[in-house]
């Protein structure tokens, strides 16, 4: 069975039309080369020229031409509610990803982080939902250590 290839990513917004979808966790969405496989049962060798930090909304130019849209996959997370501006900023000190909402912010499910929160006074529930955390400060992508 031939396998398609993507070699192009198009940036949610940039796209219209996708003929499969994707489904990828957080973890899975940071990536270069890697063989996925679609909802319709399609397989796909993602060849991109770098690595790169999918988003939910995101689509894959595969060399046909057709789109494969990225979803992000439902995950198990922690839902922080609390004094947001205050817990974000401790989250954001230990360099732990954060989907930022106006009510809540969420992250992935870690026994330490939890812990830290609760000492802060934050209420904690844990989740299912799908993971969409704020990228770079420079632009698209994740922001490893502080060489940014």
């Amino acid at each position: 069975m031939a396998v398609a290839v993507a070699y192009r990513l198009r940036r949610a917004g940039e796209w219209s039309g996708a003929a499969d979808v994707v489904e990828l966790g957080y973890e899975e969405r940071f990536l270069r080369r890697r063989r996925l496989m679609t909802r319709g049962g399609e397989a796909i060798l993602v060849d991109l020229p770098q690595t790169v930090s999918l988003e939910h909304g995101d689509a894959l130019e595969l060399a046909d031409g057709r789109l494969v849209e990225v979803i992000a996959a439902v995950e198990p997370l922690i839902e922080v509610r609390g004094d947001l501006p205050r817990l974000a900023w401790h989250v954001g000190n230990r360099h732990t990803p954060c989907q930022i909402e106006a009510d809540r912010l969420l992250v992935r499910r870690d026994h330490v982080i939890a812990e830290m929160l609760r000492g802060l006074g934050a209420v904690l529930r844990e989740v299912e939902a799908p993971f969409t955390p704020e990228g770079g400060a420079y632009g698209h992508g994740r922001t490893h250590g502080h060489s940014h």
